[in-house]
């Protein structure tokens, strides 16, 4: 992995690395890759724009959401494009159990329920980041350029929601980032029976 790429606080941040088993299958499945990472362009940015939507009176929220909001549309229509180069196309796939396995635990009352959905938005943010680290010195140079330019904006997505699940939380939210960090290593360090950019262990390995 190319840890010179990622930031001291995001490497301490996440709870393990991505497993080489992952790395492996894929870059043996370079279509199921570029397709997916499409899609959780796609649904990072929606997830920006619900958070616009439900939270009008956060102002700080508003102005990181909509910043994220164009920045994941930009990376979706950049993924779509080199794909479109490598004769890909753009389909709908199945989602991974990673996100949703985050999101059940969030709590349902507020405000526990907005901290707990950004720092779910952290750590989707940090491992995607982190896997494009694991990625790039094993792709061709147009691939590795493309993910070398998303460890930085995703990089600072993590921060961003980050920062703001510690300034409207009521209390420290160090429990909070620990027990999900504790269900993310699970979700990445267990066998999973499909491939997706965040999947876990594939379960022929």
């Amino acid at each position: 992995m190319s840890d010179d790429l990622m930031p001291d606080e995001l490497l301490d941040f996440l709870p393990c690395r991505t497993p080489k088993a992952w790395v492996d299958a894929a870059l043996g499945n370079e279509r199921l890759l570029m397709i997916d990472h499409a899609q959780c362009e796609k649904k990072a940015a929606s997830t920006a724009m619900s958070l616009m939507y439900r939270y009008t009176s956060r102002a700080d929220l508003l102005t990181k959401m909509s910043q994220l909001a164009r920045e994941e549309l930009l990376h979706f229509e950049q993924v779509v494009t080199l794909m479109r180069e490598r004769g890909i196309a753009y389909e709908h796939v199945s989602a991974s159990r990673y996100a949703q396995g985050l999101r059940e635990h969030v709590r349902e009352q507020e405000p526990g329920r907005l901290i707990d959905v950004l720092i779910v938005g952290a750590y989707i943010e940090a491992r995607s980041c982190e896997r494009f680290a694991c990625l790039i010195p094993h792709l061709d140079d147009t691939l590795a350029k493309f993910y070398r330019s998303l460890v930085k904006s995703e990089g600072r997505h993590f921060e961003d929601y980050l920062a703001l699940a510690a300034q409207y939380a009521d209390e420290p939210i160090d429990e909070r980032v620990a027990f999900f960090g504790e269900v993310e290593k699970a979700l990445i360090e267990s066998p999973d029976s499909e491939f997706r950019f965040h999947s876990g262990i594939p379960a022929a390995a």
